[in-house]
């Protein structure tokens, strides 16, 4: 048997018994107060965008970073790796994977998909891959995930295809059947898909993308790899990466699951951990595995990574912990989508189902939005007139499609909401008599004047 690195997962921190909760939940006083530094009197149904951390995360954090201030040299010695080993090791039981040395912890979904797309970059540069050959993904992927496609793939010779999500989407099948066709278009002329980019959650729009399925007909479609950007996924829905089957697994931990920024963990399966599969910023731990790259990239703030024991204590102050939390949050984000809805006369951008914790709602036509400067124009009104931080989403209206209609005319619109512990019914009812406030007084977007 091999000896494996201590510094790879081999930890006194290790522990396979289920977390405790408190008999005494949290109550509403002490949620306000562990977010009390967020801006007074704004409704933050944004969480989705930049996530949010707790006041007693926020002090864990604090603490480690003075201890790294104090005595760095003892720190990067006896406290660094031992620290983010503890770390993985929680996020490893959570998602269910095998072992901790599948688990690295970097900075965002960003990072993550630079590290799996400079090892297809490299396999195409090298002549591995024919530049025929492709790589797989959602048309609504991550700007960022299309940029990495654009520096470490297309410049290497490798092709594109994109599957178009349907959207306002009805079904799960809807998607499944858009995906089997684009991997028909991929594989056409004798090409090979080298790689899946797959979304489990899109942010824009946001819908939740029945990963399981797609990774299953990847396989059956000889599919090289399947990445799994789930950015919005720990903390919104339960994962469970050997479930899922997917190469790689990427997911925020300061989006939804309380973590300050940044940090995020990228699962590689035990059969890619080995492999040509490095951390794009280079520094004296190249060659020893991904985690370990990733647990020193240099002289920087690590605190991020380190707070994740904290951020367990927190989840599991309230009932039933974080699953009790994903739960609720489901429940009244599809309420309060319900109420929007219903109140400007407009639908649901996806079944309650497809969504979790994020739900599109259709904007009254009357508001005219027809471009992406009208989203953009709309968001800055509700931001700067109405304390309202919601992103907006302009649907184009395909050729020789009427689309969704409200009374008045075609909803090309949406808001995105989010409900996180924090928000609270008067967060979307602000929403809803501003916006209903613009429908009386006959205003559309291109009438907005923001400064």
């Amino acid at each position: 048997m091999e000896h494996e690195d201590p510094r790879n997962g081999e930890s006194p921190h290790r522990s396979s018994k289920k977390p405790k909760f408190s008999s005494n939940y949290i109550p509403e006083s002490e949620i306000r107060d562990e977010f009390s530094h967020h801006q007074p009197r704004v409704a933050r149904i944004n969480n989705g965008s930049f996530g949010s951390c707790p006041g007693s995360v926020l002090a864990a954090q604090r603490r480690w970073q003075l201890q790294f201030l104090r005595q760095p040299d003892a720190f990067y010695f006896n406290t660094l790796r031992n620290g983010i080993t503890a770390s993985r090791m929680i996020i490893k039981d959570l998602i269910n994977a095998d072992h901790v040395d599948e688990v690295s912890l970097v900075d965002n979904a960003t990072t993550a998909a630079a590290i799996v797309l400079q090892q297809i970059g490299h396999s195409f540069a090298e002549g591995k891959f024919k530049k025929s050959d492709t790589v797989l993904m959602l048309h609504c992927a991550f700007q960022a995930v299309k940029k990495s496609i654009q520096a470490y793939v297309t410049r290497a010779g490798g092709s594109v295809v994109e599957v178009r999500l349907p959207f306002p989407v009805n079904s799960e099948e809807e998607i499944i059947s858009e995906f089997k066709q684009s991997i028909t278009e991929g594989k056409s002329n004798g090409r090979k898909i080298r790689l899946a980019i797959i979304d489990h959650i899109t942010s824009m729009p946001s819908v939740v993308i029945p990963v399981k399925e797609l990774v299953r007909v990847c396989r059956e479609e000889g599919i090289d790899q399947v990445f799994v950007d789930a950015a919005h996924a720990i903390g919104s829905l339960k994962v469970a990466v050997k479930e899922i089957g997917a190469d790689f697994y990427v997911s925020n931990l300061h989006k939804w699951f309380f973590c300050p920024p940044s940090v995020a963990f990228l699962h590689c399966k035990k059969a890619n951990a080995s492999s040509d599969v490095h951390h794009p910023v280079v520094s004296h731990e190249y060659g020893n595995g991904l985690p370990i790259e990733s647990s020193w990239i240099g002289t920087r703030d690590y605190s991020s990574q380190l707070v994740i024991p904290a951020v367990l204590e927190f989840v599991n102050r309230f009932e039933g912990g974080i699953e009790g939390i994903m739960e609720r949050n489901h429940e009244q984000v599809v309420k309060m989508g319900k109420m929007l809805a219903e109140s400007w006369g407009t639908n649901l951008g996806s079944p309650p189902e497809m969504c979790m914790a994020m739900i599109m709602v259709g904007l009254p036509s009357r508001l005219c939005l027809n471009s992406e400067e009208d989203a953009s124009r709309l968001r800055s009104y509700l931001r700067d007139c109405h304390e309202v931080e919601v992103p907006i989403f302009y649907q184009v209206p395909k050729d020789g499609e009427d689309g969704v209609r409200d009374n008045d005319g075609c909803i090309t619109g949406y808001v995105r909401i989010s409900h996180q512990v924090y928000n609270t019914l008067d967060d979307y009812e602000k929403l809803r008599d501003a916006i209903n406030q613009m429908v009386k007084d006959g205003k559309t977007c291109k009438m907005l004047c923001i400064e």
